[in-house]
């Protein structure tokens, strides 16, 4: 058995929700009543048949501000969050904000965007990166942070209703501790993984620290952190936007793409282009009024 859940946050009407019911029915499944999680909000249309072929047809849906996750029923409600920082679970790539205080944003930001669709080897995108920022003052680190980087809309109440309902939940970022740590702290993750930049005489020396967080450590993040609390990876949601992101992301029981880059939108089980990341909370049936307010 599976369930759709269509998102479109004070736009969604009951034509819609009955176009989806048409299309699944058209197509052989077997479907349900529709269940509004919150009227105008977010539906859940509950179905047997091809998860692969909901999937295809309900992409061809075209109503503008529309999301639609689509999953097994079962393990629906997850039991443990695996997410990324940058451009996730906050507003901006932090290595391209520090390049912004060297002078060096266009030609950083380039190499970030070809990281993330897959372009290039993340490793050796990041180790270049960094090189560029060496004699940077670590002081500059703190700036940034407190000058650039604001939570993405969402990101505690989607962190703070999971823990409320027995989830634990994991910040694993590319990205660097700097930043990571206040912001796992802010949102209210339980653990953070991320990135630690060299720094000699109050300087970065242009180098990382090993072991470096790549997208073998954020999978295996998410394998380690279901194994220690006894969780099958059905009970998993990774959450990201780049190429570093789908292997945690076509592993976990749900993995989506968060306004993602293509590479990561083609390997995600479901993709939020529309929305903040409250809607995660809805792909898990949660209505509104179970919230946890960040």
């Amino acid at each position: 058995m599976f369930v759709a859940t269509l998102i479109a946050a004070g736009k969604l009407t009951d034509e819609v929700v009955r176009e989806a019911i048409d299309r699944l029915d058209a197509t052989g499944h077997d479907v349900g009543a529709p269940h509004w999680l919150d009227v105008g909000d977010a539906a859940d249309i509950v179905f047997h048949g091809s998860l692969v072929s909901a999937r295809s047809e309900l992409m061809l849906m075209d109503h503008g501000a529309l999301d639609i996750v689509v999953q097994p029923l079962g393990d629906r409600t997850k039991k443990l969050i695996v997410a990324d920082m940058d451009s996730t679970m906050i507003t901006v790539e932090c290595i391209d904000e520090l390049a912004d205080y060297a002078g060096l944003k266009p030609q950083i930001a380039a190499i970030t965007a070809r990281a993330m669709n897959g372009e290039l080897d993340f490793r050796a995108a990041l180790e270049e990166r960094v090189g560029l920022l060496a004699g940077m003052d670590e002081a500059v680190l703190v700036e940034c942070r407190m000058e650039r980087v604001k939570l993405t809309r969402g990101a505690r109440t989607l962190v703070q209703t999971m823990k409320a309902h027995g989830a634990h939940s994991v910040l694993v970022s590319g990205g660097f501790m700097p930043f990571a740590g206040p912001v796992g702290e802010a949102v209210g993750f339980d653990k953070v993984v991320a990135n630690e930049l060299e720094v000699a005489g109050g300087k970065l020396t242009g180098r990382v620290l090993e072991p470096i967080v790549d997208s073998r450590a954020k999978l295996e993040t998410l394998k380690t952190e279901a194994a220690a609390h006894r969780l099958p990876l059905a009970e998993t949601l990774a959450v990201g936007d780049g190429a570093n992101d789908i292997p945690m992301i076509t592993t976990a029981g749900l993995g989506i793409g968060y306004h993602p880059h293509p590479a990561a939108a083609a390997a995600s089980a479901a993709v939020i282009r529309h929305h903040d990341l409250t809607a995660l909370l809805w792909a898990q049936g949660y209505p509104r009024r179970s919230w946890v307010l960040g």
